[in-house]
């Protein structure tokens, strides 16, 4: 292939590193490549937002529209902007590898307070004009003020100096490829577990007319086809609810242990609670339409569960089921007590981490009034934990959310992040000790029970639908006296709560995160 390739490309920074980055692979494979800048309806018109612009591809019509003409023989584009079918002639030849899809909230330092989730300032300002961010936020903190945000990237963060703006949202695989130093700003990171990105966020496609079949041959030695086969169900979930850019819907598909895993949120405006849901399959045959079933508006929900915790009305689980009208009980069938009232401030100053495993431990440590030395670091088995974390001021250092929801696997995790130091470990009299256990030899372990746990005398039965378990203590104060009715699911918050129910012999339901954000996940699911 003789021929120099002529690359159509936006002209934004991120554009052209797209652009360029795609030259230089194409280079490797023996391609000579030059560049031709185009600009797109959405690069012309600055002053509305997405959702307000006519039709799709805004972004990509008119590089679509040059490959068809000839004028170019390949666009680069980022794959969440393309809409879900191709026109006809053209075909997406081959895709990229997939930058970091998390998104970054970027916040004024005077604008921070850790304690609040996401950090930023309580009633604070953030820009962004995307849809499906702005239901994920008001979800999460609806106290926020959502005002819309165009421009690239350099020109968002130039905003946010300069407006009114507390803090905006971009997305990291944008300021990761053009290398933006942020340190001016506190950044707080959503992984794409717990805030959705778009369809293919972090992906770039490389569009070339269907008949160009020498071009094909030579990109794929460019294509990944495991970040296609992933980023195929989440644009398939797209093209079944028939939506754009401008939809309220985030789609993130992963492989993990041979086991496709795919989060989904959806709402039907930017200003409506979104739902959420979490699947699992050995395959992504079938796996997008059985997603799209779960959101159908005459799906069938449970009428009524029953939680081992006490929810206060602000509750995003609460919050997520009255959406569907499904009553909601929640009572503790445990008691918490504490052990000491005095903390040694000797150990504080000898130990390199405090690691959590529940929020009561962290209550309890907290109410100890403890002289933290600044250069200790605090360890989290979760975003439940975290959160409680941040109402004392602190944000974790290490949250073991990232790593799934079996301890175990926290466990290990955690022992190689603290491998060699000293460990305070604040929890339950008689705990399990899971972490304490994987750390390793060269690691020092204190054990500091902070406080006790009592099972209510007399629970009485639940007819719920759906029964939620908390905690194994919980398990066990309820099936003291009481047993499941026929036709109630169970859902158990952890592994270690679900063994209890694997010694029953009874069926269980796991949600990916062990909060409540993942057990609406997991009643959304049923």
């Amino acid at each position: 292939m003789n021929r120099k390739v002529i690359i159509g490309t936006r002209g934004s920074d991120l554009a052209l590193w797209q652009a360029n980055y795609v030259k230089d692979q194409l280079a490797k494979a023996g391609l000579d490549a030059e560049l031709k800048i185009i600009k797109t309806q959405g690069d012309s018109i600055l002053n509305l937002r997405l959702d307000k612009l006519q039709g799709k591809g805004f972004f990509t019509k008119e590089l679509e529209e040059s490959l068809l003409n000839g004028s170019i023989d390949l666009a680069v584009h980022s794959h969440k902007d393309l809409p879900t079918q191709n026109p006809p002639g053209l075909i997406i030849a081959a895709v990229s590898e997939r930058e970091d899809p998390a998104e970054l909230l970027l916040i004024l330092k005077d604008c921070v307070d850790v304690k609040q989730k996401l950090s930023v300032k309580f009633g604070g300002m953030v820009g962004t004009s995307s849809n499906r961010r702005k239901a994920q936020l008001l979800a999460l903190r609806p106290d926020l003020e959502v005002e819309s945000l165009r421009g690239n990237v350099p020109t968002r963060i130039q905003k946010l100096r300069d407006e009114d703006y507390d803090a905006i949202m971009i997305a990291k695989a944008g300021v990761e490829r053009l290398g933006i130093d942020l340190s001016e700003f506190y950044v707080e990171e959503l992984e794409p577990m717990e805030f959705v990105p778009a369809p293919a966020q972090g992906v770039l496609a490389i569009q070339i007319r269907e008949n160009d079949q020498e071009l094909f041959d030579k990109l794929q030695v460019i294509h990944n086809s495991e970040i296609a086969e992933q980023i195929a169900v989440e644009r398939k979930v797209l093209n079944l609810f028939n939506g754009g850019c401008h939809m309220p819907l985030g789609c993130y598909c992963r492989k993990e242990n041979n086991r496709f895993q795919v989060w989904t949120s959806k709402a039907e405006t930017d200003e409506d609670f979104p739902d959420r849901h979490f699947i699992e399959a050995e395959s992504t045959v079938g796996l997008a339409e059985k997603i799209v079933a779960k959101f159908a508006t005459d799906r069938k929900f449970p009428s009524s569960v029953f939680i081992t915790r006490d929810l206060p009305e602000s509750s995003y689980l609460r919050k997520a089921l009255s959406k569907h009208s499904i009553e909601l009980e929640g009572k503790s069938l445990i008691r918490t007590f504490p052990i000491i009232n005095k903390l040694d401030p000797y150990i504080l100053r000898h130990v390199d981490w405090i690691f959590f495993s529940s929020k009561n431990a962290i209550e309890y440590f907290f109410k100890l009034s403890p002289e933290i030395v600044k250069k200790t670091k605090f360890g989290v088995i979760g975003r439940a934990s975290e959160e409680t974390l941040r109402r004392f001021g602190r944000v974790p250092d290490f949250n073991g959310e990232e790593e799934g929801i079996d301890t175990a696997d926290i466990a290990v995790q955690f022992a190689q992040v603290a491998d060699g130091a000293t460990v305070l470990f604040p929890g339950a009299k008689d705990s399990l000790r899971t972490v304490q256990q994987a750390m390793t030899a060269s690691s020092k372990v204190i054990d500091l029970p902070v406080y006790e746990t009592v099972e209510e005398e007399q629970v009485e039965s639940t007819m719920a639908e759906v029964l939620i378990f908390t905690s194994p203590s919980n398990v066990e104060a309820y099936f003291k006296d009481n047993l499941l009715e026929p036709g109630q699911k169970v859902i158990c918050i952890g592994r270690s709560t679900g063994k209890k129910f694997d010694e029953m012999g009874v069926k269980y339901s796991l949600p990916y995160s062990p909060d409540e954000m993942g057990l609406a996940e997991a009643v959304f699911a049923l």
